[in-house]
């Protein structure tokens, strides 16, 4: 039968080859080290539990609950942000609770796209940067993922040359796959291109706890005028380890976060009532906790290059985020990232995420994610030298096959 619409609009998912091949290898009784999926392994920290514990006790928190997050959660995320960012949000007009970042991008798609609008996005990038606007009907036009000069001067073309005039620019700083970071100054660009304009921006600040070196990154909201064209993307997933709470949120500009929370409030009731007020507890007094998931992953990243690059392997440092953007090896560049990842679960036993899965732009690189323990890192080193002390002519062949119609 035919396919769907909508599904018929979306792009092969890559990666649920590498997770049939991974599967079947598990089942096999290989032992996978998975650095694929940003899945993250830290347990959820003990008072946050704790809170939900107590708060689920109590019938009245099992009714539902409110699409754009009770009052004391917006309150805790502005006052988040006032304290990270110096930003001061209204909690009642300029935050709105998600389930998740994921969903909060999705459903601003929905909200603010109609059929054939243009939506200036990053390649490579995280998959529902582009798929939200494919599955709201809107077209992706590509735009480079480096903030620099060259990218304003991507959009200023898109502006210039798109029918219809793009309606949005999606920005992922610290970005996911590539841990490219942005500063205040770029980001003041890209407001004043915006504003004169009159182009939303969507900017996706995930990562925004997850640094090692030098200064925190900003939020394109201290920025002047950010107010007027931008809303902000964040999520407690991986700041406190809470990925399966579906805990996130969307802050800025009132007039598209009214729009995103009507659309909200025809899909769902919000997050269950108890998570919501554990994930205030979180917000209120959980620095102390940032601190250390962030010293979890700067370990992990340190041991990652260190020991990949022993095997063989030169790995960039991330100065951010939980992933590293690795090149493919010099003797397997030929065959394309979803290709060396298949190999190197069935040579090695280690999956990472093919980098054409984040965008064409992103198929000379894999993304690593940081989340094994650092033996377990180790291990995967260790399996990897092998592969690649034994591998290089298997690669070879596999890139001469990979010609042949």
């Amino acid at each position: 039968m035919e396919e769907f619409h909508k599904v018929r609009r979306l792009p092969p998912y890559v990666f649920e080859e590498v997770n049939r091949l991974k599967a079947a290898a598990r089942a096999g009784g290989a032992d996978i080290i998975d650095l694929g999926m940003g899945n993250p392994d830290l347990p959820t920290p003990k008072f946050i539990v704790d809170k939900l514990c107590e708060v689920i006790r109590d019938p009245r928190s099992h009714r539902y609950s409110a699409s754009k997050g009770i009052a004391g959660l917006r309150k805790a995320q502005a006052a988040y942000y006032q304290r990270r960012f110096g930003v001061k949000l209204d909690p009642a007009t300029q935050v709105v609770a998600t389930l998740g970042s994921k969903e909060g991008f999705a459903n601003m798609a929905q909200a603010i796209t109609a059929p054939g609008d243009v939506v200036l996005c990053p390649n490579p990038t995280y998959p529902i940067h582009a798929f939200g606007f494919l599955m709201a009907g809107g077209t992706i036009r590509a735009i480079p993922a480096r903030p620099d000069a060259e990218f304003m001067v991507a959009i200023d073309r898109a502006v210039r040359y798109s029918i219809p005039k793009p309606i949005a620019i999606i920005l992922n700083y610290p970005a996911n796959p590539t841990a490219f970071e942005a500063d205040l100054d770029f980001y003041r660009e890209v407001v004043a291109f915006a504003r004169k304009h009159s182009i939303a921006i969507l900017s996706d600040l995930a990562y925004a706890e997850i640094f090692f070196d030098g200064s925190p990154p900003p939020s394109i909201l201290e920025v002047d005028g950010a107010m007027d064209v931008a809303v902000e993307f964040t999520s407690m997933s991986k700041t406190f380890s809470m990925p399966g709470w579906r805990m996130g949120f969307a802050v800025g500009n009132e007039r598209l976060l009214a729009a995103l929370a009507r659309v909200k409030s025809y899909l769902d009731y919000g997050a269950f009532t108890p998570i919501q007020v554990a994930a205030t507890a979180a917000l209120n007094a959980g620095d102390e906790v940032i601190e250390e998931v962030r010293t979890v992953y700067r370990r992990r990243r340190d041991v990652l290059v260190d020991s990949f690059g022993r095997a063989g392997w030169q790995i960039p440092a991330p100065s951010s985020t939980m992933f590293a953007w690795a090149p493919l090896p010099p003797a397997y560049r030929g065959m394309g990232s979803l290709e060396f990842s298949k190999l190197l679960i069935e040579k090695a036993d280690v999956a990472v995420a093919p980098g054409i899965g984040f965008g064409e732009h992103g198929d000379d690189h894999v993304r690593i994610a940081l989340v094994e323990n650092e033996h377990r890192i180790r291990q995967a080193a260790r399996n990897i030298r092998r592969f690649l002390a034994t591998g290089e002519e298997a690669g070879q062949k596999v890139v001469s096959l990979a010609g042949q119609p």
